[in-house]
């Protein structure tokens, strides 16, 4: 049968994933297929509506909460960089470095850390870099160079054993605030939109920054009352309040 028979989907399966797996990551853990977006609220005057919805074909992960890679699929009657224009928007929009396309006969690899000798470079399906290269290569961009940096990085977000997850923009500053303060940099200002998530956001930072022992004591301010009692009375807080975990608020 010719390979330009096939579909994406038969692409994927026959050429893409084996070419991944063998690699090294792991399928379970770090690869995730068809992750999407919902799409931009788009508000007119009183109307408002959703842009069309970002669906990758893969996001790579190091951990849960490093996403570190995105390839976009395309069947072989496109060229091996017939995808990447997509990728890259997926790319951008969920802050990923390292962006890939294929058609099932190689890999087109774009860099967008802006430090690697070859911004793009073919590969073949034999030379899909490991997430060990991959997570190396980001803490070289990231300066996340000490053992200290990685642990704080690497440290997951709080699962409340519901599923949820941060949503991608939640994701994206999250793990811009840990590695800066990973990085040991003393003022950070996040600004987020109403009903975007601040509260949760900022569980997870916390989370984050006491269970890898970064910081000690967090001081979580707000400028009404309601606002404290909102949070420390949501179960989804609770390990906020618990004793193991020093939580201020005023």
């Amino acid at each position: 049968m010719s390979k330009k028979t096939l579909s994406e989907s038969d692409i994927c399966a026959k050429y893409i994933t084996p070419a991944v797996i063998p690699a090294g990551w792991d399928e379970l853990l770090q690869i995730r297929r068809s992750f999407f977006t919902k799409g931009r609220v788009i508000v007119h005057g009183k109307l408002h509506t959703r842009g069309e919805q970002k669906r990758a074909d893969y996001i790579l992960y190091y951990k849960a909460n490093i996403p570190l890679a995105v390839i976009e699929a395309k069947d072989n009657k496109h060229s091996v960089g017939y995808g990447m224009q997509q990728a890259l928007i997926y790319a951008e929009t969920l802050d990923i470095p390292f962006v890939f396309s294929s058609n099932g006969d190689g890999f087109i690899c774009h860099d967008r850390t802006g430090i690697a000798a070859q911004t793009e470079q073919e590969l073949s399906l034999a030379d899909f870099p490991s997430p060990t290269e991959l997570w190396q290569r980001y803490c070289h961009y990231k300066g996340l160079e000490t053992a200290d940096a990685k642990h704080t990085v690497e440290m997951p977000y709080y699962d409340d054993g519901m599923g949820r997850a941060p949503r991608y923009y939640q994701a994206n500053a999250i793990n811009n605030t840990i590695e800066a303060v990973a990085k040991g940099q003393q003022r950070i200002l996040l600004v987020m939109a109403t009903g975007t998530g601040k509260t949760y956001t900022a569980f997870q930072i916390i989370w984050r920054l006491w269970k890898s022992g970064t910081k000690k004591h967090i001081l979580f301010l707000a400028d009404r009352n309601i606002l404290v009692d909102q949070t420390k009375n949501n179960g989804n807080y609770s390990p906020l309040i618990d004793s193991s975990l020093p939580f201020s608020a005023i």
